[in-house]
């Protein structure tokens, strides 16, 4: 049995969070719920739930069923929640996951969440970071191809991405970041034997930000530096592509870690793991990383101005 929960805040100072259900034709509703329904979250907030989660709402779509209207219905209840956090209806947004061939079949263009709220709240980039007390890790790139990701490097992208998590990081009590940049190519290259992209482009952007005083190292090989970072050498680890990052936070804290967006105008958290559609409405899903989501939300919601 878990030790009963300890909040920070007092009942007035609850900040209202939105949770999103996601998609309903998966997991989302089901752990929106309980994470709505946990002891530790109502501890800290104030829960709202957003987009489909009553047995009625949810007989509309078929569990476990890419659907159109299940995208739009998601993608709606996003809406709805970024405008209240805009408006400061809510104090934060704790996402369930959609699904992006449902967003596809609804005629959405956005791949995900964060391109999506990059568009809904007017920035030019917004940035994945999955965070967790074991391992924090940044995405150069997220939901693109393999094949473009080289092109998709640039000096000034990671330059940008460098200086947007030191700046971000503070806010989740790293006073003083130290950041590791994972390299591209196996053995970060081997000086050019095996690619030149980490000689080229990621090292030359890390030794721009030094000089400028953040404290960023490398490119060091990808297959040492996250072992690296959970010894406590860095707070966190850029990672160049999608798969690089999340197969490390996912080994060693899945259904603990929270994806957090970094350089929006509001707070949003989200869960570390997709719509399980095979499991759907089946009483099967772990709300861990929803509660976790929540909760992360509701701490930076505090902190913030």
């Amino acid at each position: 049995m878990s030790a009963k929960p300890t909040s920070w805040l007092r009942a007035a100072d609850k900040p209202r969070i939105a949770i999103t259900a996601g998609d309903p034709a998966g997991i989302g509703p089901e752990i929106a719920l309980r994470a709505a329904a946990d002891p530790e979250v109502l501890m800290v907030c104030d829960p709202v739930i957003y987009g489909p989660s009553s047995p009625e709402d949810l007989s509309r779509f078929a569990p476990g069923r890419v659907n159109g209207d299940a995208g739009r219905a998601a993608y709606d209840a996003i809406l709805r929640a970024v405008q209240d956090a805009r408006t400061k209806r809510v104090g934060a947004i704790a996402t369930a996951p959609i699904n992006k061939e449902a967003f596809a079949l609804a005629g959405l263009p956005w791949k995900g969440h964060t391109d999506l709220l990059a568009h809904l709240t007017g920035v030019e980039r917004a940035v994945m970071m999955f965070y967790s007390d074991a391992l924090r890790v940044v995405l150069a790139t997220v939901h693109i191809p393999l094949a473009d990701v080289p092109a998709a490097i640039t000096r000034q992208s990671i330059e940008d991405l460098v200086r947007l998590t030191a700046s971000e990081l503070p806010r989740f009590g790293v006073a003083m970041p130290r950041l590791g940049m994972a390299g591209l190519n196996p053995h970060a290259g081997e000086h050019g034997l095996l690619g030149v992209e980490d000689e080229r482009v990621l090292r030359p952007a890390v030794e721009a930000c030094a000089s400028r005083g953040i404290d960023v190292r490398g490119p060091f090989p990808a297959d040492t530096i996250f072992v690296r970072a959970m010894r406590g050498e860095f707070d966190a680890v850029i990672a160049c592509y999608h798969d690089q990052g999340l197969i490390p936070v996912k080994m060693a804290a899945f259904g603990k870690a929270v994806n957090v967006t970094l350089g929006l105008p509001i707070v949003r958290t989200s869960v570390d793991h997709g719509t399980a559609f095979d499991i759907a409405r089946k009483g099967l899903a772990d709300p861990s990383s929803m509660i976790a989501a929540v909760k992360l939300a509701a701490r930076l919601a505090t902190a913030c101005p």
